[in-house]
């Protein structure tokens, strides 16, 4: 029963790693001796967070791939960069996301599109791009490991107007258990997290105008921390996981469950 939770020597790929949630994730991953990769559309952010991550004293390390997941070719200009560098992966983490607020009567089609060409798509071809990799690490002792970064909003209307963002969370909800289903064969474990409120830029406005009635409707009666997310992450990462397939976690204080 020891070792349940290591992740050391592992080699991971964060997308949209350079803040929010991504970051949150590839800070617990460094932290716990995991060779991280970090994926976002600004380069310059990259490599601010990489250097940030990789300066934590004792532990993994962290580089900068810059990239935009929001077209095939994107993620197979992601794919063929990481194969040049490593020679397998055992996690991929898709958290890049987007989203849009707009009425129902002004929600505009590249609002539609935008969302979903990040959220759902990305994901899907990205991880279908890594699967040579992910199959060179993957054993039945060992398997690999993707992380799909859902979102309660996939489960829970919320009254903020942001269409697309919540078909596509709860599309990823369903998506991890569709490819799930076919990848477990291949001892490639497929799971998700989705997070309720948390400290990030999608969240800072929200935060900033309702943050007290979001903090006291929440069971927990809190907005979540970075080691709470971090340590979901480096569960379903490490052996403690190993059973479990096509699930997803919901990291919310219960907000789905008990309110």
């Amino acid at each position: 029963m020891h070792n349940l939770f290591d992740v050391s020597g592992k080699v991971a790929l964060v997308t949209g790693g350079s803040r929010g949630i991504g970051l949150m994730i590839a800070r617990g991953f460094v932290s716990n001796g995991v060779k991280v990769y970090i994926s976002s559309r600004s380069a310059e952010a990259c490599a601010e967070a990489a250097e940030e991550l990789s300066a934590i004293e004792g532990a993994g390390s962290c580089i900068a791939l810059p990239a935009d997941l929001s077209t095939v070719e994107g993620c197979s200009a992601l794919a063929e960069q990481l194969a040049g560098l490593e020679s397998q992966l055992d996690i991929l983490v898709n958290n890049a996301g987007a989203t849009w607020g707009a009425s129902l009567e002004e929600f505009p089609e590249k609002g539609w599109d935008k969302v979903m060409d990040i959220n759902l798509k990305g994901p899907f071809f990205l991880t279908q791009k890594l699967l040579p990799l992910l199959r060179a690490s993957a054993s039945y002792d060992a398997p690999a490991r993707v992380i799909n970064i859902a979102s309660i909003d996939g489960y829970k209307n919320n009254p903020i107007e942001t269409y697309s963002y919540a078909a596509s969370k709860a599309g990823m909800v369903h998506l991890t258990r569709h490819m799930a289903r076919n990848l477990v064969r291949e001892n490639i474990l497929v799971n998700a997290i989705a997070p309720g409120p948390f400290e990030s830029k999608m969240m800072a406005h929200t935060l900033e105008t309702r943050g007290d009635e979001i903090r006291n409707a929440n069971p927990r009666r809190r907005i979540g921390r970075d080691e709470d997310m971090a340590a979901t992450a480096i569960f379903l990462a490490s052996p403690a996981s190993d059973y479990i397939v096509g699930e997803t976690i919901k990291v919310d204080g219960g907000i789905v469950n008990c309110s």
